[in-house]
């Protein structure tokens, strides 16, 4: 993406003065929010996929008393981890989490690295949840990209084309790379998947309650989408 098709300086200050504006009085008060413990990041990252806040945070909570360290998880038994994890589905996921846990003690003393290229090379850890370890647990400048912020930054920076075109997710990478600011990491990240997830949500967005709406490409035809 060339620098002439990002959003210049004042706008992309505007955005994020905006977001964080919207955040501090309207940011969900999730348990994940209130910790930099990387692993805690990491298990609310990997139960997070696929499957809804209402069913994580009971989970994320048992799982944590049950496997408190990375090192408990490592040394458990496989059996009593995907029981644990069952109700979640999608069962790869606890393995992966497992194993991640046992590469972490054999390598580096059961603790997460905190730069990207390591923890790009466990298995199971991508480039969203390394940027979600990166900047919830270490405060680093790190850019996120799920399918709520995706939807946030096509809509208000971009509006036309396929977003889920392969050339279009590097566009949005690199439109969030771009935003990131060098403070207020974590609230900033956090806002984003926020107001993707309750106000620029998939169908029937709320568009009244949204901060972004006059800079919005999207608007005002998002009202169509029911």
């Amino acid at each position: 993406m060339s620098a002439s098709s990002l959003p210049a300086p004042a706008a992309r200050q505007r955005f994020r003065r905006k977001l964080l504006t919207w955040y501090r009085a309207n940011g969900r008060d999730l348990p994940w929010r209130r910790t930099d413990d990387p692993y805690h990041i990491l298990v609310s990252e990997m139960m997070l996929q696929q499957t809804q806040v209402d069913r994580v945070l009971p989970k994320y909570l048992e799982w944590l008393e049950k496997f408190p360290s990375l090192t408990a998880l490592a040394s458990a038994p496989d059996q009593d981890v995907d029981a644990a994890w069952r109700p979640l589905g999608y069962n790869i996921r606890p393995r992966r989490l497992h194993t991640i846990a046992r590469e972490s003690v054999a390598r580096y003393g059961g603790e997460l690295p905190s730069d990207e290229e390591t923890l790009l090379s466990f298995k199971g850890i991508g480039a969203y949840t390394a940027g979600a370890i990166r900047s919830f647990a270490f405060g680093q400048r790190a850019a996120i990209l799920d399918t709520n912020v995706a939807r946030v930054l096509f809509r208000v920076f971009v509006g036309r084309g396929d977003a889920k075109a392969h050339a279009m997710r590097k566009r949005l990478w690199a439109l969030s790379e771009t935003l990131v600011p060098y403070k207020h990491v974590f609230d900033f990240n956090q806002a984003l998947m926020d107001l993707g997830a309750t106000v620029c949500v998939a169908r029937k967005p709320k568009c009244a309650a949204c901060p972004m709406t006059k800079a919005c490409r999207s608007y005002p035809s998002l009202s169509d989408i029911g």
